[in-house]
């Protein structure tokens, strides 16, 4: 009998926060906490990947978007109003509606040997990461030289 998968599995795109944009101390806050808040029974034993994308432009990287936000596995989506000045492709002041799909290992004893997984996301580390990475089936196809 062989043990379940270990491997983390795609929650799909979630969305629990939505900025409010006439106040400049808001913004878009896709956190692990705000899922908690939303729906108690979300366990993640590890959050080993994340994707981070605006509502509103699925297909362009966050990074090409010109705001700021952070986007980790170790909170999850933050964009603050305060942080955001126009320019590049948005030309307002305040966040885009994002939404996050999270990679999660199981909450199985077996994945975890050596410790105990926590019943929420990952601890946080000392460093943040603002990268993201889409998964594959939606990423826009690249067009290939001829």
């Amino acid at each position: 009998c062989r043990p379940p998968d270990c491997t983390c599995k795609w929650t799909g795109w979630m969305d629990v926060s939505y900025p409010n944009g006439s106040d400049r101390n808001s913004g878009d806050y896709e956190t692990f906490e705000n899922i908690l808040k939303k729906d108690p029974s979300w366990v993640c034993a590890k959050v080993e990947n994340i994707s981070c994308r605006a509502e509103r432009f699925p297909h362009v990287p966050i990074e090409d978007l010109g705001q700021k936000v952070e986007c980790s596995v170790d909170r999850g989506l933050i964009c603050n109003n305060s942080d955001q000045r126009p320019g590049g492709m948005i030309q307002m002041p305040v966040c885009l509606n994002y939404q996050i799909n999270i990679c999660c290992v199981p909450d199985l004893p077996w994945c975890f040997p050596s410790t105990t997984p926590s019943t929420t996301a990952a601890p946080p580390s000392s460093t943040m990461s603002t990268v993201s990475s889409l998964p594959t089936s939606t990423t826009a196809p690249t067009p290939t030289p001829s």
